[in-house]
């Protein structure tokens, strides 16, 4: 068994530490405005340690999206999580969409003001503009694997295309109208999901 006390532990313990101080940063300053001296003394660590694990400030932002994305540090993709196996191998189409939307909420709640960050950096800043394109990839990618599996099931409105499904899929479900609903609007996360699960099921399901 692995010493707590082992270097490992500890550097993976302080890249926790770095990440977690670095997205409550840069959600309250943005991208501009905060800096690895900033980040290391929320973290409680040198500088040269956040340039040693994360060498420049898009670096780390990656990673903060990333690891806020999937809710922990280990290298497995979202989609080769174990709940998403669970929507591959479900049967009820109706199933599928409120156990995905019910996931993207999880998923919004930790990373949506993180994501808005890059967003808004995006603008004037080359590496935010390719982290920007990157993440909205990676989401077109995820929702187009569920609009796959209701496909493969035949659950898709007469007529929808898997593309049209899915762009449908990635607006409702965006992190921005996450954002305009439980930040402007006040609803709970729960209220999103049921909400959005509807709309979903309407929008792309067989009557």
């Amino acid at each position: 068994m692995e010493d707590v006390k082992s270097p490992k532990r500890r550097s993976a313990q302080t890249r926790s530490r770095i990440v977690n101080a670095a997205q409550g940063l840069f959600v309250v300053r943005g991208y501009a405005g905060t800096t690895f001296q900033q980040i290391a003394d929320a973290a409680g660590v040198s500088v040269q340690t956040v340039y040693f694990h994360y060498g420049t400030k898009s670096q780390l932002l990656k990673h903060v999206v990333d690891v806020a994305s999937v809710g922990d540090d280990d290298p497995v993709p979202l989609l080769k999580r174990p709940w998403f196996a669970a929507l591959q191998a479900a049967q009820d189409p109706m199933a599928v969409v409120r156990g995905w939307v019910h996931q993207s909420g999880v998923i919004l709640d930790r990373v949506a003001l993180v994501l808005a960050v890059v967003r808004d950096a995006a603008a004037g800043d080359p590496d935010m503009a390719a982290q920007w394109a990157a993440n909205s990839e990676q989401r077109h990618t995820a929702h187009g694997e569920v609009v796959a599996i209701l496909a493969r099931l035949r659950a898709l409105r007469p007529g929808l295309t898997e593309g049209q499904a899915t762009d449908i899929t990635v607006g409702l479900l965006s992190p921005d109208l996450f954002l305009v609903m439980t930040r402007e609007c006040g609803w709970s996360t729960a209220r999103w999901q049921d909400w959005s699960a509807d709309q979903l099921c309407h929008g792309l399901l067989s009557p």
